[in-house]
């Protein structure tokens, strides 16, 4: 399924005070002072699923962690930490590399951590869980229960929680989550982190016919024509990519990047938003214009497996993204594969966002004017292997 957003609108000074370059820089300064911090690689393909090349960034390294989750959890627990003071436990829900993050995060500056998890998440999060400090709980049959356990326990107990996801009256800790996960996205702006994309002659910053290719489409899909307005860089701006593709569970990284990649690049990068088939529901939340729980299905795209939207993604992605489309098991599994055969090793979780690029429909290709000078972004999220 595809949706070329008709709610595209450009980035705004209150999306800049949300998330943005500088929020990015300060999360940087933070973790620079951290002994396991490195930018992690930028892994090139050439010519994947028909374009000039993909730029793969690599996030199974983390600061051991195996996840760009390591970027969040911890960056808000420490800021947290920082803010109060020591002392009152932390918890958190998790279906998997949040819990890790937060308990390491707790771990360093010394505090307890107490981690929910449904009984669908692999036994070996929780083992590696425990050996962070971590007390890891069971609760429920999906996320959102272990995520209600959670909040239940935080009211009953005082304990400060650490959610990924935001929702009335929460949006504090996951806006600090969703800004430590900018630094994976500012890496990618350091000098020679990205190829310049070669700039083309003799032509325009688009393909011709591509806007009009993105209205027909957006027509055949939705109803009504996409709102691309604001300034563009042109085509092959250097070091910016020509579309950036992010998966998505609750939206909290799709939302962080697709608002630092509008600060950093402006308006020309064409953003894509992957979710599973069994989960869409940013998807569905854009389609209704608000935030909506979807009923969802099996998928074994466990860490992706959400069914409401964090709100703060929701408000950044409904304005921000190009298209929405989902992908199924198979198409992540394959996607995969693929990576690992040109040395770039994902989960199917990980390979996600590249799963999406390569089962974009000719419509959808031609709408993001999608060929083969393009050089697509997409983050590998985390490892091939649940954590030992």
């Amino acid at each position: 399924m595809e949706y070329l957003n008709p709610a595209r609108a450009p980035y705004t000074a209150h999306d800049r005070a949300l998330i943005g370059t500088e929020h990015a820089r300060q999360a940087r300064a933070h973790f620079a002072r951290h002994p396991s911090y490195r930018p992690t690689p930028v892994r090139t393909v050439p010519g994947l699923a028909g374009t000039e090349a993909v730029h793969v960034k690599d996030e199974s390294g983390r600061m051991g962690l195996g996840s760009f989750k390591a970027l969040g959890g911890a960056y808000a627990v420490h800021l947290l930490a920082e803010h109060e003071g020591g002392g009152t436990p932390f918890v958190c829900a998790s279906a998997g590399n949040h819990g890790v993050s937060v308990a390491s995060g707790a771990a360093e500056v010394g505090v307890d951590c107490v981690v929910y998890l449904s009984e669908g998440v692999p036994e070996a999060f929780a083992q590696r869980l425990r050996g962070l400090g971590a007390e890891v709980r069971r609760s429920g049959e999906d996320y959102e229960a272990s995520m209600a356990a959670a909040i239940e326990a935080a009211e009953l107990n005082g304990w400060r929680l650490v959610a990924d996801s935001s929702w009335s009256g929460y949006t504090g800790v996951p806006l600090d989550v969703m800004r430590g996960y900018t630094v994976l996205f500012d890496e990618l702006a350091d000098p020679g982190a990205l190829p310049a994309v070669p700039a083309r002659t003799g032509g325009p910053a688009a393909p011709p016919g591509a806007r009009a290719g993105l209205e027909a489409y957006s027509g055949s899909l939705n109803g009504s024509s996409a709102a691309t307005g604001g300034h563009s860089a042109p085509h092959g701006a250097a070091g910016a990519p020509t579309h950036v593709f992010l998966q998505a569970g609750v939206g909290g990284l799709a939302a962080a990047g697709a608002a630092y990649v509008r600060d950093r690049w402006g308006e020309q990068p064409k953003i894509v938003v992957v979710e599973p088939e069994g989960a869409p529901c940013l998807l569905e939340s854009a389609r209704a214009g608000e935030p909506v729980r979807v009923q969802g299905g099996r998928t074994t795209l466990g860490r992706l497996d959400c069914l409401e939207p964090s709100i703060i993604a929701h408000h950044l992605l409904h304005h921000l993204a190009d298209l929405y489309m989902t992908i199924t098991d198979d198409q992540a599994a394959d996607a995969a594969r693929l990576l690992a055969g040109h040395g770039v090793h994902l989960s199917e979780c990980g390979a996600a966002g590249a799963a999406g690029l390569l089962a974009l429909t000719p419509a959808a290709r031609d709408a993001l004017a999608l060929d083969d000078a393009s050089r697509p972004l997409v983050v590998g999220t985390e490892g091939p292997l649940e954590p030992k």
